[in-house]
């Protein structure tokens, strides 16, 4: 009987001026994913967000999923500047949907709102539809981790 091997990890190399952001790691022979990563590494303080929905200043939701997603993620920015992260410290994004076919059907403009807010930098991601999330007209619930470098 054979023993199976595990993949050889790989560490995405970082350009010279990347030193204070995380690094992908891909496992060799893995097909890369389009949207998220395999895994990060990071060194620094970590800045965790707790489940952020996409409520503006006076506690409103916004209409449909996609404008909830964009205030979410913008929530999500104004916790992480508070902690003294920025988008491309992130290292992790757990998202709770209560519809995931509502999610699949926006995956176009949700890459591009995800853009507008993080830019291309693309974390570990998990995906999780839920029965209902606490605020009942609440749509999605993301979680973040960021590294921020010593």
């Amino acid at each position: 009987m054979s023993t199976p091997t595990a993949p050889t990890l790989a560490v995405l190399p970082k350009a010279k001026d990347e030193s204070s952001t995380p690094q992908v790691l891909q496992p060799s022979g893995w097909p890369m994913p389009k949207g998220y990563a395999n895994g990060m590494a990071a060194d620094g303080r970590l800045v965790v967000t707790g489940g952020v929905i996409g409520w503006d200043h006076h506690g409103h939701l916004p209409d449909g999923f996609a404008a909830q997603v964009r205030q979410t993620l913008g929530n999500i920015s104004a916790i992480l500047g508070e902690g003294g992260a920025r988008p491309e410290h992130l290292v992790r994004l757990t998202w709770y949907v209560v519809d995931m076919e509502e999610y699949l059907s926006n995956l176009k403009a949700l890459g591009q709102i995800y853009r507008d807010i993080f830019g291309a930098h693309y974390p570990a991601m998990a995906l999780v539809q839920v029965v209902r999330l606490v605020e009942q007209a609440a749509r999605v619930e993301i979680e973040a981790t960021a590294v921020v470098p010593r």
